[in-house]
């Protein structure tokens, strides 16, 4: 059957088509739909894991234990799950198990633009690249045969624009293999004796590989016989530029495998045209490897090494003219990010900057509270880093800093990776203040759940984490609990708490203001003989509030009555109730 179907939907197909059994991961744009598609097939257990780390190590013992497995991550969620990467290249699998990784050239929702190639070639695994839905599910399940084939984990790339665009698949049914679980000590004990036995097996692996790159379908040439000046080289959603800008009017390497790359294929489609040139999105991988095989080749001397590619670029920079695009009548103002009307984390921030707190942040929607008014953060770094930088930071600058210094964390990015920060600061006892802005869900990606919230992938109830609890256990005596929507009491608790001389934390509750369950007050209005235009309201940079000739007026269609806005006008202007608006 033909179905029209999102990147991400058609792996989540591919999967169920494959015969998994077993998903975990960690949500992470523009990874995240894969996981949550996968969850509406009954026959495929699926979980969010605390971390991409642990995500991969369940994945990893599923496998073990003979069923095929996958876990799926962002680019930079592969990075916090290398270390199990890097040593399964040497074990081996038994099921077959893939891994999905989704790059995010042009920054959409991501702290970097790393190239995840890069992570295949140092792992020593392969790695497939599927250019639209179609090849996402054919990809997906070719990726399981290699598993097993090759005995090892493969890694599948997505990319933002293959992830969330459509194209048609064809559908087809479910096959299940199972293997038995054998006892195999010298495989999957990876001490050193071990290991060292294993690496030849790896490089004799990728040897076979390559071999197999050659021939196999992934990476196909399609030659115009008309036209042999220029021949291009490309993988991905570059494909598709390629496609989109030339048609058939080029002849075309496009490669599906992208580790190990071909040699042979490479060297004779280079001798079917006259001029070489490799497309491809972040770092020069495919042309650094055509210029080690000695063929002359353009590349990232025409192309950018920054940034996502589209279709007027490649022909911009490839001399090709395409339709001349309608021009709006005017330009459009640019709407610059920023947290949602209710936000429980805008209180929190608006209280930090009034204290002239220096603010160290972490990876979540509240990353916005770096931005004006508030402009209360000044470090985002990676998960869980607010933490051991505010360690480093007070142990190195003393009393004076800790004073005015502290860590912001989400609840869901605490237990990825703020938890053993947050050991550190106890062991180590530094004396700093941690604020964990509990909004019970996992924001950033779209409301997932994570284990503070009681709910599993699919919102049955499941194992939910006390944080007051498990910072006590950790060995702090100080943990103090305020509502955001309280600014008073935000702003007394922030003050004694810094002006204690040991480890505190600071949990920050109130849930968000999307989630379905939450009941919001009626909007507030503005009492126009009451404003008189002081802009006090304008210092917290909520969306529902701008000014209309010379007074603050609400957009009652955004509003939800959180009453923050009150706490700061001089003249109790901000009222609830049916009236006359500003």
């Amino acid at each position: 059957m033909k179905e029209l179907m999102l990147g991400n939907k058609a792996v989540a197909r591919g999967l169920y088509e494959a015969g998994v059994c077993f998903i975990s991961s960690y949500p992470g744009t523009p990874s995240t739909e894969i996981s949550e598609e996968a969850a509406k097939y009954d026959e495929i257990y699926c979980e969010w894991a605390p971390n991409e780390k642990v995500a991969m190590e369940s994945a990893f013992g599923a496998s073990l234990a003979g069923r095929r497995s996958f876990c799926a991550q962002k680019h930079v969620g592969l990075n916090v799950a290398a270390d199990p990467l890097y040593t399964m290249s040497y074990t081996g699998v038994n099921a077959g198990m893939v891994v999905a990784v989704a790059d995010d050239a042009g920054m959409h929702s991501s702290q970097n633009e790393q190239d995840s190639r890069h992570h295949a070639i140092a792992a020593k695994v392969p790695m497939l690249e599927p250019s639209d839905s179609r090849e996402a599910l054919e990809f997906t399940k070719l990726a399981f045969e290699l598993s097993e084939r090759f005995d090892t984990p493969v890694l599948l790339k997505m990319c933002t624009r293959v992830a969330h665009s459509q194209s048609v698949v064809e559908t087809g049914e479910r096959q299940v293999p199972l293997k038995a679980y054998e006892k195999n000590i010298a495989k999957y004990v990876m001490m050193p004796g071990n290991a060292k036995k294993r690496h030849p097996l790896v490089e004799k692996r990728m040897e076979d590989l390559a071999r197999y790159a050659e021939t196999s379908p992934l990476n196909r040439m399609e030659l115009c016989e008309s036209n042999d000046e220029l021949g291009i080289i490309t993988a991905s959603t570059s494909y598709q530029y390629v496609r989109e800008v030339f048609g058939d009017n080029v002849s075309v390497l496009k490669l599906g495998m992208t580790n190990p790359l071909p040699t042979e294929l490479i060297r004779n489609f280079a001798q079917k045209v006259k001029r070489l040139v490799v497309v491809e999105e972040l770092d020069p991988i495919i042309e650094n490897h055509v210029r080690t095989l000695g063929i002359p080749v353009s590349g990232k001397d025409i192309f950018p090494i920054v940034g996502e590619f589209s279709q007027n670029l490649v022909a911009r920079l490839l001399g090709q003219e395409l339709p001349v695009e309608k021009e709006l009548p005017e330009s459009i103002p640019v709407r610059p990010p920023v947290m949602c009307s209710g936000c429980p984390h805008r209180g929190l921030f608006y209280t930090l900057r009034k204290n002239n707190c220096t603010v160290l942040g972490d990876i979540g929607c509240y990353t916005l509270g770096a931005v004006q008014p508030l402009g209360a953060i000044e470090l985002t770094l990676c998960m869980g880093a607010s933490i051991g930088a505010v360690h480093g930071f007070n142990k190195m600058l003393g009393e004076e800093a800790a004073r005015k210094t502290v860590a912001v964390i989400g609840d869901s990015t605490f237990m990825h990776s703020g938890m053993t920060g947050l050991a550190n600061v106890a062991y180590n006892q530094s004396d700093s203040t941690v604020i964990i802005l509990d909004n019970s869900i996992t924001g950033m990606t779209g409301h997932q759940q994570n284990p503070t919230t009681g709910f599993n992938l699919r919102g049955d109830p499941a194992g939910k984490i006390d944080l007051e609890a498990l910072c006590r256990a950790m060995g702090f005596k100080r943990v103090r609990v305020v509502d955001p929507y309280d600014l008073k009491q935000c702003d007394s608790v922030l003050k004694e708490e810094l002006a204690a001389s040991e480890p505190s934390v600071i949990i920050s509750r109130r849930p968000c203001a999307l989630l379905k369950y939450v009941k919001h007050n009626p909007p507030l209005r503005v009492d126009p003989d009451k404003c008189i235009g002081c802009k006090s309201c304008m210092r917290i940079g909520c969306p529902s509030i701008s000014m209309k000739d010379g007074k603050a007026r609400v957009d009652s269609t955004q509003c939800v009555g959180c009453g923050v806005c009150q706490q700061l006008c001089p003249k109790d202007a901000f009222v609830s109730g049916e009236g006359k608006e500003a």
